[in-house]
């Protein structure tokens, strides 16, 4: 949990990114992403040289070689503004700049190493770069837990949508999906629109919570570090962004893959996933041109929020799990695409549960109402019972401020979803109940839960009119009365 002083730390940057002329939040993020890339090269060169002076032997590939020394961390923080902003800008050190530096140090120091080529400096002045140094260079580092709650934080500040319907999913309803889903540690994760990989840090994060002592084994160390993550995202700042969050949360070299999604090129991913997280972007419209020819034979579509459902299903092996965030409209849509790909869902694989969200959740991002679909690849059906909670509060109120609240749905959301067998005698009046496939599917595939959910009015006794009408008179008759002893009063 991010402490006081760190969150202060980090508000001062901030403050002063705004101060210096840069304010937008993805740019004061990657800017700051660079700056935390750079200690970490330096202290990493610094590792490497106590290791070799207790072993005795050179180095090998250093980061910096004894001629470059003036492009590292701990040399150029100590520089006058405007000398420290030149190494930063003209390449005065071997032909290279520091930024050039970093942009081109390899594969060899770590994920977001890879996608650099298309960085930009862009902190404009002396006057701004040297203060940012030093205000970084005081931050305390030195656990995964501090450097990821501190990245969280960061991350925490966008407050505008992105592109496309895209926006930063709140940490807490990524949590719930997580317990939800109870991630194993022979599972492979996907998020195939990973943005700030926000998702397949939680899933991280779960095993240190829940399952600390996998981590003494070799083999589930190689898994978690190596092949247990992939994220997929064809925005290269959100690649940057996202390939930081998850190293500073301890998973140094996940498969990260730059790519569109939805396109021929991605084809190759098939059947390879055991689960998948992800809240895709609803908003977006493509050509089926544009679109891999075996998502459009699962859903016949142009709209992303259906497509991605079409891809997920592809990328999932037999027996794989999908936690998903999906725009209301896709549960009760109308149009052929929608239909078709609800019972493709519900007929020909397994839907297990469905949770309704209300519309503030992603505020102050948007106002949409979205939901939640929990369901596994068979392709040989097996859908029973599905469960429906209608979330009314998940901790914190419904407005642009999103303040905390003492009601929250959650934490009975993932109690209840875990013991399915205590549902079954609830009643469709209740928050959630499980509705048989054969409602469904009387009802046209619509998995709206409005569609099931019966509400119970109160009944209210009103009396006659004619006792309404006395009433006022007696009333009316009152007010004469004091109204006659005020005038006298008056005299």
């Amino acid at each position: 949990m991010i402490t006081g002083d760190l969150k202060s730390q980090v508000d001062k940057i901030w403050d002063s990114f705004a101060t210096g002329g840069v304010s937008n939040p993805l740019t004061v993020i990657e800017q700051f992403t660079y700056l935390l890339f750079l200690r970490r090269l330096d202290e990493t060169q610094l590792k490497e040289e106590k290791k070799s002076a207790m072993i005795k032997k050179p180095i090998v590939n250093p980061i910096f070689t004894e001629e470059q020394k003036e492009l590292r961390w701990s040399s150029f923080k100590n520089n006058e503004p405007q000398a420290m902003f030149d190494l930063f800008t003209k390449p005065m050190v071997d032909g290279l700049s520091v930024f050039d530096h970093m942009k081109q140090v390899g594969a060899e120091n770590g994920v977001f190493a890879k996608y650099m080529s298309g960085a930009t400096f862009m902190i404009p002045t002396p006057r701004l770069l040297d203060p940012l140094v030093q205000m970084i260079d005081k931050i305390k580092m030195e656990d995964r837990d501090t450097k990821g709650d501190l990245y969280e934080y960061l991350l925490s500040k966008i407050s505008t949508a992105g592109r496309n319907g895209q926006f930063r999913t709140p940490r807490h309803i990524i949590k719930m999906m997580v317990e939800m889903v109870q991630p194993t540690k022979e599972d492979t994760i996907c998020d195939p629109s990973a943005g700030s990989a926000g998702f397949l840090v939680a899933a991280g994060e779960y095993f240190h919570e829940k399952h600390p002592e996998y981590f003494h084994d070799k083999a589930f160390r190689e898994h978690y570090n190596t092949d247990m993550f992939t994220g997929i995202e064809f925005d290269n700042t959100m690649l940057r962004i996202g390939a930081m969050n998850l190293q500073l949360h301890g998973i140094e070299s996940p498969n990260l893959i730059g790519k569109d999604s939805l396109s021929e090129s991605n084809a190759d991913i098939r059947d390879q996933f055991s689960l998948i997280l992800a809240n895709p972007p609803f908003k977006g419209s493509l050509d089926y041109d544009g679109v891999e020819t075996s998502i459009l034979k699962v859903v016949k579509s142009k709209k992303t929020e259906l497509l991605f459902l079409g891809l997920m299903l592809r990328m999932l092996k037999t027996g794989g799990r999908c936690a998903v965030i999906v725009p209301d409209g896709v549960l009760f849509g109308s149009s052929n695409a929608h239909k078709q790909i609800r019972q493709e869902i519900i007929e020909n694989h397994k839907l297990d549960a469905v949770i309704s969200m209300p519309s503030g959740v992603f505020k102050p991002y948007a106002g949409v109402s979205t939901a939640v679909l929990f369901f596994t690849k068979t392709s040989t059906g097996g859908t029973d019972n599905v469960w429906f909670y209608d979330m009314q509060s998940d901790g914190f109120s419904l407005d642009d401020q999103r303040r905390e609240t003492t009601t929250n749905d959650i934490p009975d959301i993932v109690t209840r979803y875990h013991n399915l067998d205590t549902e079954t005698k609830r009643l469709r009046t209740d928050k959630s109940f499980l509705v048989p496939f054969a409602d469904i599917k009387a009802n046209d595939w619509d998995l709206s839960i409005k569609g099931y959910k019966e509400v119970v009015y109160d009944v209210v006794t009103y009396a006659q009119p004619s006792t309404l009408i006395q009433d006022i008179k007696t009333l009316q008759e009152e007010n004469k009365d004091k109204l006659l002893i005020l005038e006298e009063l008056l005299k």
